[in-house]
């Protein structure tokens, strides 16, 4: 009964109740984002540790267990994730049963994590591989800067942009991308 309401309340507000999945023992850092639609494994959350300041991006997966092998074998896999201080898990991504994503790591959208990611780097794809450090990420993205638009907070939704500034937007990004503060 309990599990069909913990559906129920995902499928209308699409966040699951972060606090009641700590009591079970999820272990959880400060300042975490958890966006819309994301999914910790309610099943098995005592396995999973995410460190401080760590983003989820809208409808990431967090598992800490694997039921493929059960009808062949009798038995469910199951695995620790930990998920360092400082990450960044972009949406779609599907974070599998024992692996650890390192300190500073941006992992891209849409990735499957199946093993380690070390600390600060930029991983990506499926399976999930490294393709670059932070450092060099950010060289990249500062180049980028120079020649692309920027645009202050008053071009957020959150801060009620205008049609008019939205056309502005797409106007000035003749390369395709801007940078939002």
């Amino acid at each position: 009964m309990f599990g069909l309401l913990r559906k129920i309340r995902l499928k209308i507000t699409g966040y699951q109740d972060i606090e009641k999945l700590k009591t079970m023992g999820l272990k959880i850092g400060e300042g975490v984002s958890i966006q819309h639609g994301c999914l910790i494994d309610e099943n098995h959350c005592w396995h999973i540790s995410i460190g401080d300041r760590v983003t989820l991006a809208p409808n990431v997966h967090i598992l800490a267990h694997d039921a493929s092998i059960k009808r062949a074998t009798g038995y469910a896999k199951v695995g620790k994730v930990e998920i360092g201080s400082d990450v960044f898990i972009g949406a779609g991504s599907i974070i599998l049963p024992g692996v650890e994503i390192g300190e500073g790591t941006i992992v891209g959208a849409g990735s499957v994590v199946t093993k380690d990611i070390p600390p600060k780097v930029v991983a990506g794809g499926n399976p999930a591989r490294v393709i670059c450090t932070i450092d060099e990420y950010l060289k990249k993205i500062e180049k980028q800067m120079e020649k692309a638009p920027v645009f202050d907070e008053s071009y957020s939704v959150r801060r009620g942009v205008s049609a008019q500034m939205k056309d502005e937007m797409n106007e000035k990004m003749t390369e395709k991308i801007g940078f939002l503060e």
